[in-house]
């Protein structure tokens, strides 16, 4: 009982967190369970399910202040979840240290990527080209280069229901840098995108037979009350505090996954 209290208060403060800046928390969450004993599969397992229960909560109080983006969230999320089933799927067939290392080195870049200066809105004003999507949001026109939205969604998917995490890490920044939406919508929009990855990441691993309730059920609960409390601090702070959050919490979770890397050796 006493083991169960100390990783549902972690738990609690990485949901809270992670909600603020649309990253879900996945990689942490894997990393606690396996350095509380859980075996690595259930722990992936048990870690997409309560990303799944965090980021719903979450998504509840962003679409309460009209932050989340719904074109975008459905054509990505959509695209996102069904690679992240194959990835929950399939991680039974893959070595995860190589994919671990890699994925950290990916998640460095994107917290650097965040810290770069950039207008938040992107104005184009010539006929969409070949590739590119038009949605409007608030009245504001904003474009998705497809090119690049594209591979980076399906490798995202792939890889974050592989190994138990949500690829808000690279949905974020994908958001802000290429598709010229504010902070708080991107993390809003991440959010709805993490809980369909999420649970598509879970169910993969489900019908593998990794599913604790024992763990996981608890510490959704926790994980609800996080992300609701993530939700209304990520309201009331500043995008380029959020920013800056995002980008030290990105690097924090570099660091975690090569410990996670080594620790499942």
């Amino acid at each position: 009982m006493e083991k169960f209290i100390i990783v549902g208060l972690i738990i609690l403060f990485v949901a809270v967190t992670m909600t603020m800046v649309g990253k879900g928390g996945g990689n942490f969450y894997v990393l606690i369970l396996v350095m509380a004993g859980i075996p690595m599969h259930q722990a992936a397992a048990t870690g997409q399910f309560i990303l799944f229960t965090a980021a719903l909560a979450g998504m509840v109080i962003f679409q309460k202040n009209h932050v989340v983006a719904w074109p975008l969230a459905i054509f990505i999320g959509s695209i996102t979840a069904i690679a992240a089933f194959a990835g929950g799927y399939f991680s039974h067939l893959f070595s995860g240290f190589s994919l671990k290392i890699i994925f950290a080195s990916l998640l460095a870049i994107a917290g650097a990527m965040m810290l770069v200066p950039v207008k938040e809105k992107t104005d184009f004003n010539e006929k969409t080209k070949f590739g590119y999507w038009r949605f409007n949001l608030r009245e504001e026109s904003h474009v998705v280069n497809l090119w690049v939205a594209l591979p980076v969604t399906i490798l995202a998917g792939f890889g974050s229901g592989m190994v138990g995490v949500s690829g808000g890490s690279f949905l974020v920044p994908l958001m802000v840098l290429a598709c010229g939406v504010s902070m708080h919508v991107a993390v809003g929009t991440a959010s709805t995108l993490i809980a369909a990855i999420a649970l598509m990441g879970f169910v993969g691993h489900a019908i593998q037979g990794d599913f604790n309730p024992a763990w996981a059920i608890p510490l959704a609960i926790i994980t609800i009350i996080g992300g609701a409390i993530g939700g209304k601090f990520a309201m009331k702070t500043k995008p380029k505090h959020l920013k800056q959050l995002f980008a030290y919490t990105t690097w924090a979770a570099s660091v975690f996954m090569i410990i996670n890397a080594f620790y499942s050796i």
